[in-house]
Parts: structure tokens; sequence; C-alpha cells
């Protein structure tokens, strides 16, 4: 399970985050894909043009859940279990893409939405499994850019489009529609502090600031994640530049961070947050905050980086907990 948001800062900067919450351990890390790319995909080669940066490894392919390409489009891939419909062969008109293949593609082809918007109809999603898991994933995805354009794919039936994204947040199960009409038993909550009514002649004494999202749900599941999320995103105060942006959005992953033990499978396993993931859609950098290491790990994509690394490239995560001494 994921929680993701986009965010706008006040000098118009664009950012899509996102929290990995899985109990299997997927090993994800910072990775560069070079432009112009042939990608030996699990339902079949694809190629790409542009090159990106963000969450990978290379398993027999490069595979991406996440990340920011040159042009400034954002992906993120979030488990959708229950809902996927994907075709066993692709059309022949059609090119056949592994669900957990999408992101790569997307970011490889893609250089907006609206670009996305079109292509994905040339493509089907195919019923193949991934070898890091022997499943086939049940995904949804996320998409944003530089011009704060947001928009979610669903494979809820073979022809794929775009769906608009108005509150720029997406967790898991059930359809973001649904998820979109469950913020009207939300809609009157705030951030500020709500008076009390008098009941029967007694007043009620205030509990004080916070009154005003009594209600709230707490809990790790999908639609609380996705109200919670929308409410703080809201609320937050504005902030002007880069790393305010990123501390913020730590912040505001903080509320849908899952701790490891706390949110317990049927076999015992506990998903948990493995990483938070921070794509800069102006400056084309991914930032990394590994389980236990809060600090953030950057990695750009330079102009040196595209023109002059031609194979592509991971890099270890420092996983020790940073403390940084006074005395």
């Amino acid at each position: 399970m994921c929680t993701s948001l986009t965010y706008e800062n006040s000098r118009g900067d664009h950012f899509l985050a996102r929290t990995m919450d899985f109990a299997f351990e997927l090993n994800g890390r910072p990775m560069f894909m070079p432009r112009n790319r042939t990608v030996k995909g699990d339902a079949g080669d694809f190629t790409t043009t542009y090159g990106f940066v963000g969450a990978g490894r290379s398993l027999g392919h490069e595979l991406f859940v996440d990340g920011v390409n040159e042009k400034g489009l954002g992906v993120a891939a979030l488990y959708f279990p229950g809902n996927t419909a994907y075709v066993d062969q692709a059309a022949s008109d059609k090119l056949g893409l592994a669900p957990h293949d999408f992101t790569a593609w997307a970011l490889g082809n893609a250089g907006s939405v609206a670009e996305l918007s079109e292509l994905v109809k040339t493509i089907q999603l195919v019923n193949v499994s991934v070898a890091l898991l022997q499943v086939v994933t049940p995904l949804h995805f996320i998409v944003s850019d530089s011009t704060g354009a947001t928009a979610v794919l669903e494979a809820t039936n073979h022809d794929l489009h775009l769906i608009d994204n108005p509150v720029g947040v997406m967790t898991n199960s059930p359809e973001f529609g649904w998820h979109l009409q469950n913020l009207s038993t939300y809609g009157t909550l705030t951030a500020e502090e709500r008076p009390l009514n008098d009941y029967l002649g007694y007043q009620s004494k205030t509990q004080g600031p916070g009154t005003g999202a009594l209600g709230l749900p707490g809990d790790y599941t999908s639609p609380s994640r996705f109200v919670r999320t929308v409410f703080a995103k809201h609320f937050s105060q504005p902030t002007a530049d880069t790393p305010s942006t990123l501390n913020l959005l730590q912040h505001l992953l903080d509320s849908v961070t899952i701790p490891k033990g706390v949110k317990l499978k049927a076999d015992g396993t506990s998903d948990y947050t493995q990483y938070r993931g921070y794509m800069g859609l102006e400056n084309h950098t991914y930032y990394m905050e590994p389980y236990d290491n809060q600090e953030l790990q950057a990695l750009a994509l330079t102009d040196d980086l595209l023109e002059n690394c031609h194979t592509p490239t991971e890099y270890p995560l420092n996983h020790q907990v940073h403390i940084q001494t006074l005395n």
C-alpha cells in the first residue's frame, strides 16, 4: 500500500511525493535511466526517448516504480488490488506492457500529462507477472508535470485513459472516483477551533485547538489515508523554496507513514513504509528517504548525466541513522 500527493509552492514549483508501503523487501534505490533505450520488458521490448531518475532496480531489465524525467513529468505506481482488468494478449494495433513496466515506459516517452493522455491510447497492460514477486501486480498510477496538471491511470477496463485528479492525492483501492465521493463525508472539517454548543443549558468547556478536525480518520486504511492527506495538504502553510517544500512534504507524509509492526497482514508480515520518494518536477531531481535514515538523498538529472552517461546506473543509499552532534 502507498500514499501519494502533489504540491505547488508559492514560487510555482511543482512536486510529486509518495510513500512506498510494502511487506516484501523491495530494496528500491535511486537509479538513472539514460535517453534512447530499448528495454526488454516482461511483455515485450519497448523503446524510450527521454532520460529519467527515480526509484528502481535492474532485475533482468530496468524496473522503476516512480521517478521524474527530463521534461518534468513525474509518475508513481501504487498498489490497486481487486480492481485491475488487464488483457491476456495485447491487440495487434497496441503495444503490450507488463503493469510493472508502465512507469519506465511513461517516463521514457511522455513529456507531459497531456502527451501521456494521448500515448496511453496506444498501449494495453498485459497479465504478466513480475519475477521479483511472482505475481501480476495490480497497479494504478498518479502522473503530474511542471504545469501542475495531475491525473490518474486505472486499468479497470481494457481501454486506458487518464482521469483528472483535482486534489492531487492518491492512495490505493477502491477506485479513485470512490475516494473523491468519500471526501464529502469529511467536507465540514476545518483547521480552526470550533465553538461548542450549549446542550440543555450546559455549556461544555472547549478541548482547545484541533476541534475542527474531530472525526478525521486516523487509521492506515487507504480511504483514511486519502482523506487525511487531502486535509493536511489543504490546510498546511505554503512554502516558497525547494528546501522548505521538501521539509513540508516530509511532514505531510508523516501522518501516513507506517512504522514496522503496526499494520500486520494475515500471514503475520508487516506492511511498512520502506521509503519515501520526492520528485522535483522543475529541477528534475529525485529525493529518496529510506526507512532507517530520514535524511533526504538526492539524485539530480543534470545535463552532464544525460549527455555523458549511457548506462542505467543504480546509486547506493546510506541507511545509517543520521545524528548531528552539537558538542
